[in-house]
């Protein structure tokens, strides 16, 4: 006498066959992802402070590639900051971005692609001596970097 559940079992058994056979054909697939392009470099985070005399900006040295400005007023007015290019290497683009306003004690941010040269970052207030900022070569590739978008 055969056993009840001896036909379910050869019929999972079966099913998990056919799975395990179509999530493997389901891998095998075009290597067109290995042509792809290199990620860009990195995003880099500048920390800006607009003080009663001047712009500081830290690091002023970087490479080309993508920055966040983190701004902070530490004036008792209200300030807008503005990054504008000021000399430029060959085929680099002209670039003039400014934040809205920043009141007194708060912060902003200003994300921007930038290309080698040299950028100047100035308020509106001319009592507050503007900051330069030196943009080098590209920076690498962000493509072995985990936990990168």
């Amino acid at each position: 006498m055969k056993p009840v559940h001896a036909p379910r079992r050869r019929s999972r058994a079966a099913a998990v066959a056919v799975l395990v056979l179509a999530l493997g054909i389901a891998g095998c697939g075009d290597d067109d992802r290995l042509d792809e392009a290199p990620r860009p470099p990195t995003e880099v985070t500048v920390s800006v402070a607009i003080a009663p005399k001047r712009v500081g900006v830290s690091p002023s040295r970087l490479g080309a590639g993508p920055v966040e400005l983190l701004v902070s007023n530490q004036t008792t007015r209200s300030q807008r900051l503005t990054l504008q290019s000021d000399a430029l290497a060959d085929g680099g683009r002209e670039l003039k971005q400014s934040t809205g306003p920043i009141n007194p004690g708060d912060t902003a941010s200003l994300k921007a692609e930038l290309d080698p040269g040299t950028y100047i970052v100035v308020t509106g207030d001319d009592a507050i001596d503007p900051a330069q900022v030196e943009v080098g070569p590209l920076r690498k590739s962000g493509q072995d970097r985990l936990l990168q978008p």
